[in-house]
């Protein structure tokens, strides 16, 4: 499904859903960040996805990881929530979503680097090389925060 991200984009559909999600900045030993190239977009970002019923939301995020990247996670803290109405996601089958998401805090646990549908390439990527990659401006401030280790969680 194709993917198409409008950040305060007067021309951008009207929205028609809300799903609360997660992104996940891990980061190893070495301090380089796991990031995934999504298949949908070409985007690199950070590992994430949608809420589901039944889950804990800091569940979301291991599971979400996990499925995209292979790699398991601990989180550890709270980075922020991104709820910016100019942030509109449109896919293939006529969703156009608000975002509403969660970035979360995690270390490394285990597994290994695998892709999925989702994915179609991870990468433990040291952040000098960040602005080598096609990287969505929304997804770049939540790195951006993940790396600036905030003493409060952002609220936007």
């Amino acid at each position: 499904m194709s993917r198409v991200d409008h950040i305060n984009n007067p021309d951008a559909p009207e929205p028609n859903s809300v799903v609360p999600s997660t992104v996940v900045f891990v980061t190893n030993e070495e301090g380089r960040v796991l990031l995934i190239q999504r298949s949908d977009n070409g985007d690199w970002a950070l590992p994430g996805g949608g809420h589901d019923f039944g889950e804990r939301i800091a569940d979301t995020a291991v599971r979400e990881t996990k499925e995209e990247t292979g790699i398991d996670i601990e989180v550890t803290g709270v980075i922020g929530l991104y709820t910016d109405p100019g942030h509109l996601i449109e896919y293939g089958d006529g969703e156009v979503r608000q975002q509403f998401s969660i970035a979360f805090r995690a270390r490394p646990t285990g597994g290994q680097v695998a892709t999925s549908a989702e994915s179609v390439r991870v990468a433990w990527i040291d952040p000098s090389d960040l602005d080598r990659l096609p990287i969505n401006p929304s997804m770049r401030m939540r790195i951006d925060h993940g790396l600036g280790k905030r003493s409060e969680p952002y609220i936007g």
